[in-house]
């Protein structure tokens, strides 16, 4: 089933499921890589433990291969934003940044998920800047979930609370032109879910609607370049940057973060639907 327009894949609750499942295996490569951050650790390392969880639950990455990216992650470092493929040579050192974007295809659907986490000790202004972005996205999903709740929600709250979270946390660069998006049987799917924008505009939140939501934001300038690679993009200024990044859907009852071990719960309490066990399932 479809939505006209944007071509809005709606999911019943049983593929939802499906999706769940894809999104715990992301969520334990996720957990994996966590742990091994580590000054002298390199890019590959991480990669290789990310294609290795994924396959070991049976799935399937979603990265590699996709439009030829060649890896099963993006491993963005400092000034890389995201999309950056992992290296040997990238090696971790102490004080870095690290943005680690992870998708996994199990049984036909997709799961997508991003953190940023410090390398060592870090310059605590950063630190703050990634937990910015982290609430940030909390706040979107929020207000998918209260939207979708009352029948009044449309897209673009999700993107107005994006930013209103941002601004409201200090002087941060919101990129431009990256977003969020629908995701399902394929890993990016209408609609394109911005971080910036006024509430109350686009495709009205209702159930069966599954996003990505995921703020990018930086140090310093929102402008971006891309790199000769054609897939890492850095910020233009060298400030450095925070990626972070959660699937959920929306059922009848609430919300679900399917890429959280938790369901959302701990951040969402009684918006997340009941389908979620109050004690999370071992990813």
């Amino acid at each position: 089933m479809r939505r006209p327009q944007l071509d809005i894949q709606l999911k019943t609750p049983e593929q939802i499921e499906k999706m769940r499942a894809a999104g715990l295996v992301v969520a334990e490569a996720l957990r994996r890589m966590r742990e091994a951050v580590a000054p002298g650790v390199s890019t590959a390392d991480l990669d290789a433990i990310a294609e290795a969880t994924i396959r070991e639950a049976g799935a399937v990455p979603s990265f590699k291969g996709y439009h030829g990216f060649p890896a099963s992650i993006c491993s963005s470092v400092n000034e890389q934003i995201v999309h950056a493929i992992p290296s040997p040579k990238q090696v971790l050192a102490e004080g870095d940044l690290i943005s680690i974007d992870c998708g996994a295809i199990l049984d036909g659907w997709h799961g997508d998920a991003a953190i940023t986490v410090g390398v060592g000790e870090v310059d605590p202004a950063q630190l703050r800047m990634a937990k910015v972005a982290e609430d940030a996205m909390w706040a979107g999903i929020a207000a998918a979930a209260r939207g979708a709740a009352n029948g009044r929600g449309r897209l673009t709250d999700i993107s107005h609370a994006v930013e209103h979270a941002v601004r409201k946390a200090g002087r941060y660069g919101i990129v431009d032109g990256y977003g969020g998006h629908g995701i399902g049987t394929e890993m990016h799917q209408d609609p394109h879910v911005l971080n910036h924008g006024r509430p109350g505009k686009g495709p009205r939140l209702v159930a069966g609607m599954a996003l990505a939501i995921e703020p990018m934001i930086t140090m310093g300038s929102p402008r971006t370049t891309e790199l000769a690679d054609g897939w890492t993009v850095v910020t233009r200024d060298g400030s450095r940057a925070a990626h972070v990044e959660h699937t959920m859907a929306l059922l009848p009852d609430g919300v679900w973060v399917l890429t959280a071990a938790d369901g959302g719960r701990a951040r969402l309490g009684d918006l997340v639907t009941s389908r979620q066990p109050s004690t999370s399932p071992t990813a």
